[in-house]
């Protein structure tokens, strides 16, 4: 059995501690020096992507002193442990179980007599059913017409991850005929987001899709109330549209007030839910169910990488690896997640509440405070868009942020055209490229306003194209990062109390159960 440690515990760590500064990137990255990172720091991925972390301040040393301290807080030991359903998410006495959704890796994990893998399949296998007949016309509206659009209600991890996929793939499958509806996304409580939504929907062959796991988020069923009010107004019967994807025990799943209802359980947290019904209904609805199993596989066959022992054959244990030596060493505090694909547009996001909301902690995972920093904050634009933005300062600022690039050689379309000798994509690829140089090397000039230092790390994901796979070796390959390093931190990744305090208060506030400083903010937005 693993046994868990502050990282400042670690005599590994005590020795990594000693590397700090050891790389200048600007002279390794230099000519053929750089060529022969970029060749030997490469680190296959599933679904055919590949990790590259030439520009990032490691080398031989670094990298082996990262291997010990991968085998002294026994990472790959605690990932065992999580996937054949230890308690891991002590902080609410659970199991961690968004792999078993994806496949079967290790023991059965039984609890209260149900096999857990039997019991996420026999959902996803309902999912599908159900996305079929919708599909043939076999499920429709109280006139006989087919469903055209699939609507999403909720927020978080209900919205974030299932929307960034959405988006990611719809190109994909228009462009590989596998488009069947399209998919809307209701989260904020502003009314002016499912209104807008609404406005710009056929209510009357529209489904939507209430996630919520407990079945008392606030926003979530306040915008239930919304849409069904719409529905009423336009002469619909509430129920012949709507469908649940929560808990079996939450008041979601009492009645008969849905077409349908499909379920989740405390396993699976809701940042780590698009492999559940909250992701697979609305993208099994959008692409077919056969598109979403192929999400899938590619997020199992990333999940079998992370098995692996040898940090240079596992991608998402080395990343996690390298940014904890950038934030604990190096003493960076930022990681910037830049996508240089337009399919992309959404996965920052959905990173940023993934990774903050997993490793934003500050005690560890028996509630004791820590004497180091942990999670970094996270944020991100897709490229070219984000070098028009704050590329100055991550050039030329007085913060070093690394910088974790991700780029494909194809788009998804096919639709290009040739301007001064090149293609679009041929423009994308080369702005990526010339970015990771020109962030690691820099650039010397006589202007101090025209001169960059260099010396900023970064990584990059390159792949073939946005696929359904590939998209899922991705997801899988930041989750799994994620957790490592919550392992590396010994923090707990899996709850997220932070997330509670300001609902209680706004619970109060609409109670009018306020007092001093409250009260006074109640009053000045006049609730």
């Amino acid at each position: 059995m693993a046994t868990w440690k502050n990282l400042d515990t670690l005599a590994s760590f005590d020795k990594l501690a000693e590397l700090k500064g050891r790389v200048n990137i600007v002279e390794a990255m230099s000519g053929e020096n750089g060529a022969k990172r970029v060749a030997e720091y490469n680190t296959p991925m599933a679904a055919g992507l590949n990790y590259n972390y030439a520009a990032k301040e490691v080398d031989d040393t670094v990298l082996d002193a990262l291997a010990d301290l991968a085998e002294e807080q026994q990472l790959v030991e605690k990932y065992e442990e999580l996937y054949n359903g230890a308690i891991i998410n002590t902080g609410e006495g659970r199991r961690v179980l968004h792999h078993l959704a994806r496949r079967q890796q290790g023991d059965p994990v039984i609890v209260d007599g149900v096999n857990k893998r039997k019991f996420y399949v026999s959902q996803q296998e309902k999912a599908a059913e159900f996305a079929k007949k919708v599909h043939a016309g076999e499920i429709t509206n109280a006139a006989g017409e087919k469903f055209t659009t699939v609507v999403q209600i909720g927020i978080g991890g209900s919205d974030l991850g299932p929307r960034a996929l959405y988006i990611a793939l719809e190109n994909w499958a228009k462009a590989n005929d596998t488009f069947k509806m399209e998919a809307k996304f209701i989260s904020n409580v502003d009314p002016d987001d499912a209104a807008a939504v609404l406005n710009s929907i056929d209510v009357s062959r529209s489904l939507f899709i209430v996630v919520s796991k407990s079945g008392t988020t606030l926003e979530t069923l306040t915008n239930e109330a919304f849409v069904k009010d719409a529905l009423v107004k336009a002469g619909l019967d509430p129920k012949n549209h709507m469908l649940a994807a929560t808990s079996e025990t939450s008041p979601l799943a009492q009645g008969d007030d849905y077409l349908e209802s499909f379920f989740m359980d405390d396993f699976i947290g809701g940042r780590y839910s698009s492999s559940s019904v909250v992701g697979g209904v609305v993208l099994s609805l959008a692409f077919g169910p056969d598109v979403y199993a192929r999400i899938l596989n590619g997020a199992a066959d990333e999940d079998e990488l992370a098995k692996n022992k040898d940090i240079r054959k596992n991608p998402d244990m080395l990343d996690a690896l390298i940014g904890v030596y950038e934030r604990n060493v190096q003493g960076y505090p930022t990681t910037a997640v830049l996508p240089y694909s337009q399919a992309l547009n959404r996965f920052p996001a959905h990173l940023q509440q993934c990774d903050m909301e997993s490793n934003g902690k500050s005690v560890n995972r028996d509630g004791e405070p820590v004497n180091y920093v942990t999670g970094p904050i996270i944020f991100g634009e897709p490229g070219t868009n984000g070098q028009h933005s704050f590329y100055q300062l991550l050039h030329q600022g007085t913060d070093i942020v690394p910088l974790q690039f991700v780029g494909y050689r194809k788009n998804q379309l096919g639709v290009d055209v040739e301007i001064q000798g090149t293609t679009s994509q041929q423009k994308l690829c080369a702005n990526v490229a010339a970015q990771i140089i020109a962030f690691a090397c820099g650039k010397d000039d006589e202007n101090p306003n025209k001169r960059f230092a260099g010396g900023r790390p970064s990584s990059i994901i390159i792949g073939d194209q946005v696929t359904p796979e590939s998209l899922g070796a991705l997801l899988a390959h930041f989750e799994n990062k994620i957790m490592f390093q919550g392992f590396l931190w010994n923090v707990n990744s899996f709850d997220q109390e932070g997330v509670q305090l300001g609902k209680v208060l706004a619970t109060r506030v609409l109670a009018h159960d306020t007092d001093g400083a409250l009260k006074a903010f109640s009053d000045l937005l006049d609730i």
